[in-house]
């Protein structure tokens, strides 16, 4: 029987995790005037790793040291980062120690992200993180005098571009995240997490509506439509449609905007809270009901109903030229479903695009 490990299970170390290694091992190398080649580096969840360490250097009262984030089988722009702690005496200042931000680490210029406007984008979870680690080997040390550490991100400017940081108000770099200091494979569990933060940020500046998306391609087309909102107010929820409303809802939102193509819009009319392909199917009688409904004949229907998918409903639709009936029909069933089960929680507004990102319907409770 084959050992071999499935592929996209492996588990990696979050930005945070590695920051908190690396000034570990920095700070010990101040302390003994040598960096270890591992350091040993307990994460935010009580669970010890150890990590291996490149560019250590102990000079004047200074240590250097890298830990290369490993992000497992999580497709992360951090992956391979080298995440690396500066690790400076400041002498006769006992028990302090000062966590900066240098280059590419993102500097904060928003309110709404729980961090110090003009700070670094390290999050509250790894800052602690790196200071239990730096006091745990530094007790001694910071009885007479303290430490600066500085957390920087070689390339970490390039990297935040893939992000959504810029967004957020987030400049010049990455963040330094992590909750656990565990990276989950495919890591739904961080994508959650960022939809959530979206919808807090939009809230915490005041905005009452939030454009939910189910991405890239959606994203744009409802930005296009809607130029009188803020950048904070869109928010790609991907999969994550219960949690986006959730926090729309645990945050006083009022208006919610639903950005989407037939097949997920199915889905969220179907009463699937968690849209992903992979979960369930599109449920094709019901595209077939919406079918029935504008008009399309019983044989349509029926090859509608034997079909895999919503586009070839659509599809289908397009050729009776009853598309713009049948899309009205599905932003209404969308509407319907989770007015339902979000009753009188914020108004509701559909839009509808083509898989060019071309409008196709809009759809207002």
């Amino acid at each position: 029987m084959s050992t071999q490990k499935v592929k996209g299970t492996r588990k990696g170390f979050t930005t945070g995790a590695c920051s908190a290694a690396a000034a570990r091992a920095a700070t010990l190398g101040l302390i003994a005037g040598q960096v270890p080649d591992a350091i040993d580096c307990q994460l935010p969840n009580g669970q010890v790793v150890r990590f291996a360490v490149t560019e250590g250097v102990c000079e004047n009262g200074h240590a250097h040291a890298v830990v290369i984030k490993d992000a497992g089988d999580d497709p992360d722009v951090t992956d391979k980062a080298h995440l690396t702690a500066d690790v400076r005496l400041l002498p006769g200042m006992p028990n302090e120690l000062l966590i900066k931000g240098g280059d590419g680490v993102g500097q904060v210029t928003m309110r709404g992200l729980g961090l110090e406007v003009g700070g670094p984008a390290i999050n509250p979870v790894p800052r602690r993180n790196i200071e239990e680690n730096v006091r745990a080997v530094a007790a001694e040390l910071l009885k007479k005098d303290g430490l600066e550490v500085t957390i920087s991100v070689p390339g970490g400017e390039e990297m935040a571009t893939r992000t959504l940081n810029a967004r957020l108000g987030i400049l010049g770099g990455i963040s330094i995240l992590g909750t656990t200091g565990i990276v989950h494979p495919y890591s739904t569990a961080s994508f959650r997490a960022s939809v959530i933060q979206g919808i807090e940020v939009a809230a915490r500046q005041g905005q009452d509506t939030v454009v939910l998306t189910t991405g890239g391609r959606t994203e744009k087309f409802v930005m296009r439509e809607l130029p009188q909102l803020a950048q904070s107010c869109f928010v790609q929820m991907g999969d994550f449609l219960q949690y986006a409303l959730d926090t729309a809802v645990s945050n006083g939102i009022s208006h919610v905007v639903i950005g989407g193509m037939v097949g997920k819009l199915t889905k969220m009319a179907q009463g699937e809270t968690i849209t992903h392909a992979g979960r369930n199917a599109v449920d094709t009688d019901l595209v077939a009901d919406i079918a029935a409904a504008v008009g399309a004949p019983p044989e349509v229907c029926a090859e509608i109903r034997a079909a895999e998918t919503a586009r070839f409903g659509s599809e289908q639709m397009e050729q009776l030229g009853l598309a713009h009936e049948f899309y009205l029909e599905l932003g209404r069933r969308v509407i319907a479903t989770l007015a339902a089960r979000y009753p009188e929680k914020f108004t509701l507004k559909v839009l509808i695009c083509d898989f060019e990102g071309n409008k196709l319907v809009e759809v207002a409770q």
